[in-house]
């Protein structure tokens, strides 16, 4: 897939519902029509998309005393049939598009052995010509393992499998200088890799029908950037937003990617929730680890280890101050590492092939 350019594009909750909370289908229409015009330049297509809730919400009364949480799953778990028929119908039978379903956990993204399954997966159909729907599978996901929202779960994916552009569909034209209401406020077209902190600008306030906000797009697209994938946050109830982006005329916030990151690391990249244990390294350790030379971590520069974990898990590595270095995929159980700290000539807990440093790396 090299030669072609792969997109995530994620289609938000308020792009896709209506003021009145019921799905908006002539938008729906509207941009799978300009999906399938991207397919036909070529571009390889992954679509994350919400709007199972807004589906269930229309055909699914439900007591107003239910439980808030089970109300969710009820109408995700009802709505999500209608949404992908929905979108099978547009693009099947009015464009002779193949579509595929695939509802994912956070856990299909920490389990190393179900990332790469996920991964060949997706590559598979996108070989096949096939459009991927990727979604969150709300009926069996537990708060705690919940993905902030759909930005993380396009971000994760975008990194899942290299693609080269995440394209953040919102109810805005991007991050502006101020609240997007107030006539003074500027959009921030271009937030460049070296650009100082620009979060301060952002309203914390979330969209009406989407669980996350414009922060959590912030945080998902810099780290995405940081990666090497290239970010646009545009607006998805704008008309011909996706044959603007295709005649390079899109308004919108772009960051700028950094340089390509191994796919590895882009994996333990997104693992900051995932990890199943922390390793604490002394000076000597962090200057090596974050100097020019590649390193491996060793248990010579090893001074604690807090938690339970196998051969396998993603770590977190600290500092001796508590101060948060990296991450990286054990090379053995925390019982066999507690029995190695600070011991010489020992193989690597983290080889560098399996390290991902913040601001360093």
């Amino acid at each position: 897939m090299s030669h072609q350019h792969t997109l995530v594009i994620k289609i938000g909750s308020n792009v896709l519902t209506q003021s009145n909370g019921l799905p908006d289908l002539a938008r729906m229409k509207h941009l799978v029509e300009q999906l399938m015009t991207l397919r036909k330049a070529g571009k390889k297509i992954v679509l994350v998309s919400s709007g199972a809730v807004a589906f269930g919400r229309q055909n699914t009364p439900i007591s107003e005393k239910l439980n808030p949480v089970l109300k969710k799953q009820i109408w995700a778990a009802t709505g999500q049939i209608r949404l992908i028929n929905e979108y099978q119908r547009l693009f099947q039978e009015q464009h002779g598009q193949l579509i595929a379903q695939i509802l994912v956990t956070k856990e299909d993204f920490r389990d190393r052995k179900h990332f790469l399954n996920m991964k060949s997966c997706v590559e598979a159909l996108l070989q096949q010509d096939i459009i991927p729907i990727v979604n969150e599978n709300d009926t069996v996901t537990i708060t705690e393992l919940m993905f902030t929202d759909n930005d993380e779960l396009a971000s994760l994916t975008a990194a899942m499998i290299n693609a080269d552009t995440l394209l953040l569909l919102t109810n805005v034209d991007g991050i502006f200088t101020g609240n997007p209401e107030n006539p003074d406020s500027e959009l921030i077209e271009t937030v460049h890799a070296s650009m100082a902190e620009i979060s301060s600008f952002i309203t914390a306030s979330k969209s009406s029908f989407g669980r996350g906000g414009m922060l959590t797009k912030f945080a998902m697209a810099k780290k995405s950037a940081d990666l090497g994938i290239e970010v646009l946050i545009a607006n998805g109830k704008t008309d011909g937003v996706l044959v603007d982006y295709l005649n390079q005329k899109l308004r919108c916030t772009r960051f700028e990617p950094k340089r390509k990151r191994q796919a590895t690391k882009k994996w333990l990249a997104h693992g900051s929730h995932y990890y199943k244990g922390e390793v604490f390294i002394n000076e000597g350790a962090k200057k090596s680890l974050t100097s020019s030379v590649i390193r491996s971590l060793l248990p010579i520069g090893i001074t604690k280890i807090e938690g339970e974990f196998l051969k396998g898990d993603i770590l977190l590595v600290r500092d001796e101050n508590g101060k948060q270095i990296g991450l990286g995929k054990a090379a053995y159980s925390s019982k066999a590492a507690q029995e190695k700290i600070g011991l010489k000539n020992q193989k690597p807990i983290i080889h560098y092939d399996y390290l991902y440093l913040f601001d360093h790396d």
